[in-house]
């Protein structure tokens, strides 16, 4: 263009370029007081435009959380009528949910490393695609094997998906938004376990459970239109561009996050895998449910204050929910024959974990920076030998010294937990700063 002509050209700072060409229309401000007679004029984004949620967008990875859990954890609600369909036993039943685990522990890493350089919104429609396969097979198989089969492929690709859900949310928002936007895209998690599992198991008992994998599918393509209409496509990493397991594990930071996740995630597993044998010594198993359901509730509220306050304070959140996950577990240990301080100590258990999935992603994809899905598929793979070695480590604690032992092995994990948090206030866990 010529200086001095009429044109108006348009500047868009490059750090939001990708971002704003899908999120800024109709958001720019324009500038009428050019410094200099004949100055052609900028546009530049508004404040309002810059700090946009893309709520749509962000609700639809919340949603895919929401259909991962669900399928993950529905087996175990409906063991009974499994079992009867494919006549097999209830424990053989129970190993949908661990074949489930082994598929996203094996293959998180490797399918996040080799796809580094493949666009991000094609490589997420594969992973929902995976769970509509998977659960369209599971409807209508008769045969154990395939079953076990297709909750492999149900499990491979949940690892893939939980190693994109973080880094994608934070694309699509500026710097100082990426810890809300990770925690909307989290809300999927303590829905389904709040809402969706009671709802699938409750539906699968009156209709059959053949109908809830059935319904799972339908909500798996219908997910496929939403992410293609309404979430931005990411490029991957540039051809030569992509890292290493080891360069990434080797940042500062790293390590920190993935060992407070290792113990912090151990220490949930133990208590929530061996709940109903906890709840047995106060003479409240056949409260399970409602203890339950006041955990998820309480989950939901914990998720809700750590969206709000995560981008400012991301390490004291973290402290805190450290904190009061130990409290609820001194709590419990201290209840007794209560009911009344059982419910209170959940519900306190329920708000300290509600929001660890997003605290832990945030300060992971924080901490990584140029590699955050590669950073992410190794927390996914933590995540799960956490969940393994919950039901391991909780069930010889069960055998050999009864589930009064579970307290003392909680309190122990979150304070190696807490002290590296502490420690860790210049890489990992930082001091936030505005």
């Amino acid at each position: 263009m010529k200086k001095g002509s009429n044109d108006v050209y348009c500047h868009i700072p490059s750090a939001y370029e990708e971002r704003m060409r899908h999120f800024s229309r109709g958001g720019a401000m324009i500038s009428t007081t050019p410094e200099r007679q004949g100055a052609p004029l900028e546009v530049t984004p508004s404040v309002a435009t810059q700090d946009r949620v893309p709520l749509a967008a962000l609700l639809a990875l919340a949603m895919a959380g929401f259909l991962t859990i669900l399928t993950e954890a529905l087996p175990a609600g409906l063991l009974p009528q499994i079992a009867h369909d494919l006549s097999v036993s209830e424990v053989m039943v129970g190993q949908l949910v661990t074949i489930y685990a082994i598929g996203s522990l094996v293959a998180a890493i490797p399918l996040v490393t080799v796809t580094q350089h493949w666009r991000r919104r094609p490589l997420l429609l594969i992973a929902i695609a995976g769970f509509a396969i998977a659960n369209i097979v599971t409807t209508v198989s008769t045969d154990y094997v395939l079953t076990m089969v297709a909750r492999f492929v149900a499990g491979v690709s949940a690892g893939l998906l939980w190693a994109l859900l973080a880094g994608y949310a934070a694309r699509m928002v500026p710097e100082h938004r990426k810890g809300r936007a990770i925690a909307i895209a989290m809300v999927g998690i303590p829905l389904a376990l709040a809402l969706g599992i009671p709802a699938g198991t409750l539906l699968g008992t009156v209709v059959g459970w053949r109908l809830c994998f059935a319904i799972m599918s339908l909500l798996a393509l219908l997910l496929i239109i939403w992410i293609r209409v309404k979430l931005p496509d990411f490029a991957g990493q540039a051809n030569g561009g992509q890292v290493s397991l080891s360069d990434v594990f080797t940042i500062p930071g790293v390590r920190p996050i993935l060992f407070v996740v290792l113990t912090f995630v151990l220490a949930h597993n133990i208590l929530y895998t061996y709940i109903a044998p906890f709840l047995a010594i106060a003479r409240m198993h056949e409260r399970t449910d409602l203890v339950l359901l006041i955990f998820g509730a309480a989950s939901l509220l914990g998720i809700w204050v750590i969206g709000v306050m995560i981008d400012r304070h991301l390490r004291m959140l973290t402290l805190a929910s450290t904190c009061l996950f130990a409290l609820a577990a001194l709590g419990l240990h201290l209840a007794s024959n209560d009911p009344a301080l059982i419910y209170g100590a959940v519900a306190i258990w329920g708000l300290g974990f509600g929001g660890a999935a997003t605290l832990f992603q945030t300060a992971l994809a924080q901490a990584a920076n140029d590699a955050p899905d590669v950073a992410q598929s190794m927390l996914v793979t933590v995540w799960n030998l956490a969940i393994a070695g919950g039901g391991v480590i909780g069930g010889l604690l069960l055998d050999q010294f009864g589930a009064g032992s579970f307290a003392p092995a909680l309190l122990v994990l979150l304070l190696a937990a807490f002290v590296m948090i502490w420690f860790s206030r210049r890489r990992g866990f930082p001091t936030s700063t505005a």
